[in-house]
């Protein structure tokens, strides 16, 4: 009888793993849970329809890419070792009238950001931090163009496409 007895207890290995089980599942519920209802409470919030007069006001358009072709390339000297970057741009904007207007302004935009890419250090370049700082750099430049230009900013974003170190 002793032996039938023995064989209805699971070891003790075994209900450890359960336990551990069961609190992960719990910790994941929970944590999916708090997600799931923060993202309602902003998704709810956020599409509450605004004012009538708000609304006309506010529309925003879709937006336009354009890429800036050909890539940029910009050598470095690293330890005297020779260092490459190549970098391709897509441009961010909303109104096609003023994208075209700033395409007259290309030339000006291309040679400042080979400027700014040429003055970068390479091995801060390496890191992402580096690169975002760098991807707002060139957004600032090219917005800083179009509002000495044209009066607006007419670009909201300046994307990097590819990013290569080498």
């Amino acid at each position: 009888m002793a032996k039938s007895d023995d064989a209805a207890t699971p070891p003790a290995g075994k209900g450890k793993l359960k336990l551990i089980l069961l609190i992960v599942l719990g910790l994941l519920l929970a944590i999916g849970a708090s997600i799931g209802g923060t993202w309602y409470i902003m998704h709810s919030s956020a599409s509450k329809p605004a004012p009538a007069a708000e609304t006309a006001t506010n529309v925003k358009q879709p937006a336009i890419f354009e890429q800036m072709l050909p890539a940029f390339v910009a050598n470095y000297n690293v330890n005297g070792r020779q260092r490459y970057l190549q970098v391709s741009i897509t441009l961010l904007a909303r109104n096609q009238a003023d994208l075209d207007a700033l395409k007259v302004h290309m030339p000006v935009i291309r040679n400042n950001l080979v400027m700014l890419f040429s003055g970068q250090s390479f091995d801060n370049l390496a890191t992402p931090v580096g690169q975002e700082m760098l991807r707002q750099k060139v957004t600032a430049s090219v917005q800083e163009v179009a509002q000495k230009e044209l009066g607006k900013v007419v670009v909201e974003q300046a994307l990097f496409t590819n990013f290569v170190l080498q």
